[in-house]
């Protein structure tokens, strides 16, 4: 009898602990990040910006529901990163609602909420297991924050030819970024304001309708002629001089150089040469001229140079030629067209980490210089090793293409195209204002910077034409940035890269690193799932079960050993 007490007492206690446990465990969550690529811990730098909110945070996630694995997982990833933020800020409260349940007035409310914030369905069709179904998925965030509202799309865009998979490895992988970028954009006293120059024959504005739209997202989007400003207001956050075929005038080159040293951000997009297949195809051979932007001496004094030169390289994009005629009608072939790079970039910096490929449209190479002023140049893009450049006046045909490449000829190494450049910049007018223009600044009231904010900072890319959008000039209808008309391809670099380049620029809690964040997809094998199909479920699903049974016969066995010959009562 003593023992079966024993028995009962030693149960009840380990009861008593496994409840205690799971109560403790209700008030305090502890996880540890034992993946490889840490997709489960928070950077520094979205810690920092979640917790910054001390007012109540509800966050609403339409992703609720019967749906297609895939998206199973993006709903998983997204709870599990809610937890994790939750844990950094309690003023989070969260939930998931299914869209399209509820009572019909319930539906229509939402409706009405949806086209307000400008959600829209996305049209799944799947195999619910018995038959092929369609359903509309919604995969949105909305957080509210006193006032304020912000919607957070959690699925990356799909275009033509992507896999669906990679897609939502993706989106998995931004999830950190998109909600810290949300917090940061909800919690900030104003919105980011984004100014490009007009005035200089830059590219047009429907040329850059996409990247605009891109920028208004989340900031504000202004366009200028600086001949009608005094100066570029400290508001401003980020300058953006995108393609100028004229030369920038030396009082507007002066407005810009004295914004830089008060802080100011400028990107500065500027082709060398006047070159573009649609002179190859009139003349036949051409020789592009130099374009003057004006910008040369001040972008030497801030440490980078243009090289008056054309890239070629054997990584490259291609363009159709006609090879013969079938039927009255011209036959075309893709041929490798060395002046229209494609660059994979290499480096680690956040800008251009874990991009694709950008293409980009004859560059010239960009020379880095020393200076004495406290700057830090990164490299962000580069040709590759098998290129070689071509000096100004360039003989542009396409006789090239007539002949295989000789790799020995390209053998200059990497050349940089784009460059990034950071700190406290000596102004490119020290030593150089007359009286004249010292008298006139005082008299409207402005004062001569020589020496910069080290918070400046500019990025210069040797091609303008990567950033732009097509435009059908018959029907207006654009395309999205990065396309290449003659490959019929996507190059999602080129997108990738200058919305990095302006998110990093306007970024001050620099949460840009978790955009650059790498959640690795490992796929399964379909044709191993159906040989060893079988194998799998009597590993998962009958051998726990025998386990367990060898387990307890085990136990009896040797309950029955040691108490063996044992009177009980």
């Amino acid at each position: 009898m003593k023992n079966k007490s024993g028995s009962y007492l030693q149960a009840l206690l380990y009861i008593g602990i496994i409840f205690m446990v799971n109560v403790i465990a209700n008030f305090f969550h502890f996880s540890m990040d034992l993946t490889g690529d840490k997709r489960y811990t928070l950077s520094n730098s979205t810690k920092k910006i979640i917790s910054q909110p001390d007012d109540n945070i509800f966050i609403k996630v339409y992703l609720d529901g019967e749906f297609p694995s895939g998206f199973k997982r993006l709903r998983s990833s997204t709870l599990e990163f809610l937890e994790n933020i939750r844990d950094v800020n309690d003023n989070i409260v969260y939930e998931f609602e299914d869209p399209t349940g509820g009572s019909e007035q319930q539906l229509k409310k939402r409706k009405e909420e949806f086209e307000a914030d400008k959600i829209s369905p996305i049209l799944l069709n799947f195999y619910d297991g018995s038959q092929m179904v369609q359903k509309p998925i919604f995969p949105f965030a909305v957080i509210y924050y006193k006032n304020k509202k912000f919607v957070v799309n959690l699925l990356e865009e799909q275009l033509a030819g992507d896999n669906e998979e990679l897609v939502l490895n993706r989106s998995v992988e931004l999830l950190e970024y998109k909600f810290a970028s949300a917090f940061q954009r909800i919690t900030a006293q104003r919105p980011k304001r984004v100014l490009f120059t007009t005035g200089n024959a830059e590219l047009e504005r429907n040329q850059l309708i996409r990247l605009e739209s891109e920028i208004r997202k989340n900031h504000l989007v202004g366009w200028v002629h600086l001949d009608s400003i005094m100066k570029i207001d400290t508001t401003i956050d980020l300058m953006v001089v995108a393609g100028p075929r004229n030369a920038i005038s030396l009082k507007n080159l002066f407005k810009i150089d004295q914004y830089i040293m008060v802080g100011g951000k400028v990107i500065w997009l500027l082709d060398k040469m006047e070159a573009s297949l649609d002179s190859i195809n009139v003349y036949g051979m051409y020789i592009p001229p130099d374009i003057n932007t004006g910008t040369d001496e001040i972008l030497f004094k801030y440490g980078v140079r243009i090289m008056p030169d054309l890239i070629m390289d054997l990584e490259c994009s291609s363009i159709p030629q006609v090879v013969g005629m079938q039927g009255g009608k011209p036959q075309t072939q893709l041929f490798p067209w060395y002046y229209h790079l494609s660059i994979a970039p290499l480096s680690t910096h956040p800008i251009v980490k874990n991009i694709d490929r950008v293409n980009m449209f004859f560059p010239s190479s960009i020379d880095t210089l020393k200076t004495d002023d406290p700057v830090k140049k990164t490299i962000l893009l580069q040709s590759s090793e098998y290129s070689r450049t071509q000096l100004s006046p360039a003989r542009l045909s396409f006789e090239i293409l007539k002949t295989a490449p000789d790799p020995k000829k390209f053998n200059d190494g990497k050349k940089n195209v784009a460059v990034l450049l950071e700190g406290g910049f000596s102004s490119a007018f020290e030593n150089r204002l007359t009286p004249e223009l010292e008298i006139l600044l005082q008299s409207i009231g402005i004062k001569f910077i020589s020496k910069g904010d080290p918070k400046a900072k500019q990025m210069v890319v040797s091609d303008a034409d990567f950033a732009k959008n097509l435009v059908n000039t018959t029907s207006g209808e654009t395309e999205q940035i990065g396309y290449n008309k003659w490959e019929r391809a996507y190059y999602k670099g080129n997108k990738d890269f200058i919305s990095n380049a302006i998110e990093y620029m306007l970024d001050g809690d620099n949460i840009i690193e978790s955009r650059s964040k790498e959640v690795k997809l490992r796929l399964l094998d379909p044709v191993r799932i159906k040989e060893d199909k079988t194998k799998w479920q009597m590993i998962n699903v009958v051998l726990p079960v025998v386990i367990l049974g060898l387990f307890g016969g085990l136990y009896s066995f040797w309950r029955r050993r040691k108490y063996a010959g044992t009177d009980t009562p």
